[in-house]
């Protein structure tokens, strides 16, 4: 029955052009479709399916690759989204949205370190015209000067303990009704006393009391420890 339900999550994926499973040396792995083609961003390999260039997506330095193994449903992030990434670090999770949004998307990546955010221009945004670096701290939304009209997805993946509360406001100012929110829960940047999965319920409960339906909640281990997905719909 596992068996069978993979498969169809993999002919699911396999839908979207712009995102595929690719076996190689017989282990099935996700890829995006190059936007930037004979370009790499942090060592992944370049490989040619169906006369395209795809890029593979690491699940051990992508926890949205990490959540595409453990069996994520739906993946809500498609052509010609428009993308709110809050703790885009260098980039390596943006690049492959990026990837999938195409041109006709947009990828809006908010981060606040300045070494870092230099990094992501550099090596993402310099390269990618459907990536648009903010840099800013997440804890204020209403600065984000470059975002416009309403979003289809926010992603966030911060590491503070009220980072829930970040994440819903982020929504409330810019996330459209019926879009979906990819919250990364880092447990132990919450409260390093409690059982994981506990602290996952905890914000899970905290996302419902704000108008948020839950559609899944996925363990990121063995790629994450201590670490779970949300994959919520703003209903309010």
């Amino acid at each position: 029955m596992i068996r069978e339900r993979r498969r169809t999550e993999e002919r699911d994926l396999e839908s979207d052009d712009a995102i595929r499973w690719i076996s190689i040396n017989g282990e099935k792995n996700t890829a995006t479709l190059n936007l930037v083609k004979g370009h790499n961003i942090y060592g992944e390999k370049l490989v040619k399916y169906e006369g395209e260039e795809y890029r593979i997506w690491d699940p051990f330095r992508s926890k949205l690759a990490a959540a595409l193994k453990k069996g994520m449903k739906n993946m809500p992030i498609k052509n010609g989204s428009k993308v709110l990434y809050l703790g885009a670090s260098t980039g390596t999770t943006v690049s492959h949205v990026s990837d999938i949004v195409g041109l006709s998307g947009l990828v809006f990546a908010v981060e606040p370190a300045t070494r870092v955010a230099r990094e992501l221009i550099e090596n993402v945004a310099s390269k990618r015209k459907n990536v648009l670096p903010i840099l800013e701290d997440a804890r204020k939304p209403h600065s984000y000067f470059a975002v416009f009209g309403k979003i289809d997805v926010v992603y966030c993946d911060i590491a503070q303990p009220d980072q829930t509360d970040i994440a819903i406001a982020n929504c409330l100012m810019y996330l459209k009704t019926g879009g979906i929110m990819l919250l990364v829960v880092k447990t132990r940047s919450i409260d390093v006393t409690m059982d994981p999965r506990a602290v996952v319920a905890q914000e899970a409960t905290k996302l419902k009391e704000s108008g948020f339906q839950i559609d899944q909640i996925i363990n990121l281990e063995p790629f994450d420890r201590d670490h779970g997905m949300i994959y919520c719909i703003y209903k309010s």
